[in-house]
């Protein structure tokens, strides 16, 4: 739950820049605006995958 807020952001930002690369290949961009509100429940399961990952660093970690 802590780490959807910024996991969300990041999607926003990948979404947007993902637009921009395809409106140079000739598809219509995607606003930031967009990208916001694509990426509240993409960030769903991107912070799924992100909690996973910090999960076994920290297993790791653990030895």
């Amino acid at each position: 739950m802590l780490f959807y807020p910024f996991v969300a952001g990041a999607v926003a930002i990948n979404l947007f820049l993902a637009g921009l690369i395809a409106h140079a290949v000739g598809y219509s961009a995607i606003t930031p605006v967009d990208a916001v509100i694509w990426s509240i429940p993409l960030g769903i399961p991107a912070t799924w995958a992100a909690g996973r990952w910090v999960r076994g660093l920290m297993d790791e970690a653990d030895g």
